[in-house]
């Protein structure tokens, strides 16, 4: 049977065809919480597809529009958009309760037809509550890493172990469903003795689920091939977490479970790598890091408490306390390394208006020796020291301004100076929470 959403009709393909369109792909580029979901939200406006590649529930994108604010953990930011399909791929562990309740709570607040306007990959793997258990237990003893307790890294790796199971399971023979999430079940109370697995009950909430999500299941490799093909489609990824959290480039072991550098694009959604295009970074004007891991620019001081209250640093998922710090162009810099940055972004810079001074840093050096790579492993990181350079601030408010050339000459010098060291342009600055305190550089 074929498929037909946003205008696509296709059959399964069986042989590889070139792309004829790319897809833009917002990447952040520290630890996270830079404010992806607004530079999402401006480019879905025009979107007619945008993805999730990788994650779950343990994202946290927060879009304001007007006077209404909406958080976004599992499903993509372009729901906002009513005439923008959205893709969960493959690369996605989906906790099927969230999935739900976020969708419920999204169209109370006035957006409608999410279901119409969403599909699930068949081939994403299932978060269960017992995975979300295994996580609070783990992270109750002494190896503790500070997740989010969303059972995003159990879920990896049950796939990682081949134990785990899949939304095609869920839709598809519910008897060998239960046969498998029995043995799942028994595996996790073997791994955590004092684990509850209510099996009957889940078996009796999930075959319900079953049911309600089977509209929304498809599979999104032919979809997202064939939606390829249509030069004319503006595809956007909203990739979650951030690049220093990416299990293999991040600072491990203080990561999340996936890949969410460029390369979780390609696994995630199953389309080649000649399909990826622009490549946004988002920055914050100064550091954050939410959870445990090293921090070289932290502020563990005043000015530290200063950006966390004027930056409001909480966690969209967790509600835990952002560590605040000077912004950090190693970091960035690497990172860039890594996914090619066609532009910058760059957010809350009204965070800064009232300083008196802002430092950037702009180098490592580790026994007084500069370092020209970035640090493995957390002991040396934890003893590296940062060069840093200092700007006057501007002492004035931005929050109304909405072009670069309405900026004081200090804020736009510290745009320029950033440019400057990273060798990226930055296309957005960002004054404000709401969609237009966006502003453009072009």
């Amino acid at each position: 049977m074929s498929i037909i959403q946003n205008g696509i009709s296709h059959q399964p393909i069986f042989e590889a065809i070139k792309p004829k369109n790319k897809v833009s792909v917002i990447v952040g580029s520290q630890w996270g919480d830079e404010g992806k979901g607004k530079l999402v939200d401006i480019l879905a406006t025009t979107a007619d597809i945008v993805c999730r590649c990788q994650g779950g529930n343990n994202a946290g994108h927060t879009v304001v529009v007007g006077e209404k604010r909406y958080a976004f953990h599992i499903l993509p930011s372009g729901l906002i958009n009513k005439n923008a399909m959205n893709v969960i791929g493959n690369g996605v562990v989906v906790h099927i309760p969230q999935l739900f309740q976020e969708l419920d709570e999204i169209e109370a607040q006035g957006v409608k037809d999410c279901e119409k306007r969403l599909i699930i990959s068949d081939r994403a793997h299932l978060v269960f509550d017992l995975h979300q258990e295994a996580d609070r237990i783990k992270e109750s003893g002494k190896s503790s890493i500070g997740t989010t307790k969303k059972g995003i890294g159990p879920t990896y790796a049950s796939k990682a172990q081949r134990l785990s199971l899949r939304v095609c399971d869920l839709v598809g023979n519910f008897d060998v469903f239960s046969e498998k999430f029995k043995l799942l079940a028994n595996h996790f109370q073997r791994l955590y003795p004092g684990l509850e697995v209510d099996i009957k009950g889940e078996l009796c909430k999930y075959k319900k689920y079953a049911e309600r999500v089977r509209p929304l299941v498809h599979d999104t490799v032919a979809y997202m091939n064939q939606a390829l093909q249509d030069p004319n489609l503006s595809i956007v990824v909203e990739g979650a977490n951030a690049m220093m959290l990416d299990i293999d480039f991040g600072t491990y072991p203080y990561v999340t479970s996936s890949n969410c550098s460029i390369g979780g694009v390609c696994t995630g959604l199953g389309i080649p790598p000649n399909a990826i295009g622009d490549v946004y970074g988002l920055i914050k004007a100064y550091t954050t890091r939410t959870g445990a891991g090293v921090f070289p620019t932290e502020l563990l001081d005043d000015t530290g408490d200063r950006l966390q209250e004027l930056g409001s640093e909480w966690g969209v998922t967790t509600g835990r306390r952002r560590r605040c710090g000077w912004l950090d162009l190693v970091t960035i810099k690497y990172s860039h390394m890594i996914n090619c940055f066609s532009a910058l972004a760059l957010a809350k810079l009204d965070i800064l208006d009232d300083f008196d001074e802002i430092k950037i840093g702009v180098a490592y050096r580790l026994n007084g020796v500069l370092l020209d790579s970035y640090p493995t492993t957390q002991e040396l990181l934890g003893d590296i020291e940062v060069d840093y350079i200092t700007l006057p601030g501007w002492k004035q408010s931005i929050s109304d301004c909405r072009s670069f050339d309405e900026l004081p000459n200090n804020a736009q010098r510290y745009v320029r100076k950033i440019e400057q060291l990273v060798q990226i342009p930055i296309r957005w600055v960002g004054v404000g929470p709401t969609r237009d305190a966006m502003i453009s550089i072009f």
